[in-house]
């Protein structure tokens, strides 16, 4: 190539960069049209458009490269229809329109409340889509029959519940469901309602909430899994479980008398209590009592008759020397306590009158008149 030529040609004024020694001092200034008009321009011409359209195609196969991340799942459609799942990392599908994937979020938890004033049903969300709106009163009338719910012993409660729930297959949730919030809401207030109906007004009011949450964890989880919802229940809370604002007044004044009927039943219980034992011991202690007065007779009843028998053997054996005992015992009894003379009839003067104590049997006469 000559020193001057450039790839235009030889002349000068077709070589955009001009002469080497006169580039810097003296440059040119060449118009597109020239370019294009000279030999050999529409050669290169074409040649750069098939470089843009191989550039243009390496970008658009590249376009099918993405990036899923450890909290997603991908779900990759051909034409629109569902064609495979990916998990995290780095995948590859056909560029658009032919494949285009959609990324959801499996470990964000949503939730949802049932018996607030912002709830909205399935009518209510078909009005927004129809672009009439919901209305104050709509949305009143939605949240009264959400929360107010017939227990099983023919009470109204009034329930707020929450449900806390997250994507667990991401095909399922797309698919499978047309609305997945309203599917889960309304199939959440289907459960609880059934709960609720099964079960009393006080335990779910006083306390037994754990039992209520529990069970509607458990059978919204099956009704969902029978949908195929690809949807997984975290939690559920019953925020608040009241008697309805109308009736709450007369309901106090019941659960006041049903404390108090607890309270006199607690104080007749502790009285029942205190005296119970008492009567017990009372009870116990008279009986040991008989039961040892009972023995003492029986066994002086026993020695007694024991005495008999040996005595009645001992009269059988010697009977005049026995009786002779028994008058002289007897004797001994009768005469222990009296006034006593004793005449011995073998000693001399036998017919000696002895001398009564007259005064004594007078003074006794006389005390026995007085008594």
């Amino acid at each position: 190539m000559a020193k001057n030529q450039g790839p235009w040609g030889s002349s000068d004024d077709v070589n955009p960069w001009g002469n080497a020694e006169e580039t810097v001092s003296k440059p040119k200034v060449v118009s597109f049209e020239k370019i294009i008009d000279r030999k050999g321009g529409s050669g290169d011409f074409d040649f750069k458009i098939k470089w843009a359209v191989l550039i243009l195609l390496l970008v658009w196969l590249a376009s099918g490269f993405y990036q899923i991340q450890p909290s997603e799942q991908g779900v990759v459609l051909r034409f629109g229809a569902y064609n495979r799942t990916t998990d995290a990392g780095l995948h590859y599908h056909l560029p658009y329109p032919i494949e285009t994937v959609k990324k959801v979020s499996i470990t964000q938890e949503r939730s949802i409340t049932l018996g607030v004033t912002e709830a909205y049903d399935a009518s209510n969300l078909a009005g927004l889509r129809n672009g009439r709106g919901v209305s104050g009163s709509d949305s009143q009338l939605n949240s009264f029959t959400e929360s107010h719910m017939l227990t099983g012993d023919e009470n109204i409660v009034d329930i707020n519940l929450t449900v806390v729930w997250k994507i667990k297959n991401a095909k399922d949730y797309l698919f499978n469901m047309r609305s997945p919030d309203i599917t889960v809401r309304v199939a959440a207030q289907s459960v609880l309602r059934e709960i609720v109906g099964q079960s009393e007004m006080q335990p779910i009011i006083t306390g037994d909430r754990g039992k209520v949450e529990d069970e509607t964890k458990e059978e919204l989880q099956k009704v969902l899994d029978e949908f195929g919802s690809g949807v997984e229940i975290v939690r559920v809370k019953l925020q608040k479980a009241d008697p309805p604002k109308q009736v709450v007044d007369a309901f106090n004044e019941v659960q006041r008398a049903k404390a108090d009927m607890e309270r006199f039943k607690n104080e007749a219980e502790a009285y029942r209590n205190e005296v119970l034992p008492k009567a017990r011991g009372e009870a116990a202690k008279r009986l040991q009592e008989a039961q040892a007065y009972k023995e003492a007779v029986v066994n002086k009843a026993q020695g007694d008759t024991e005495r008999f028998i040996s005595i009645y053997n001992a009269y059988k054996q010697g009977k005049e020397v026995t009786a002779k005992r028994l008058y002289l015992e007897t004797m001994e009894n009768v005469l222990a306590n009296s006034k006593k003379v004793i005449l011995d009839p073998s000693a001399k003067g036998g017919n000696v009158l002895p001398i009564l104590p007259l005064n004594r049997n007078n003074q006794n006469n006389q005390t026995q008149e007085s008594k």
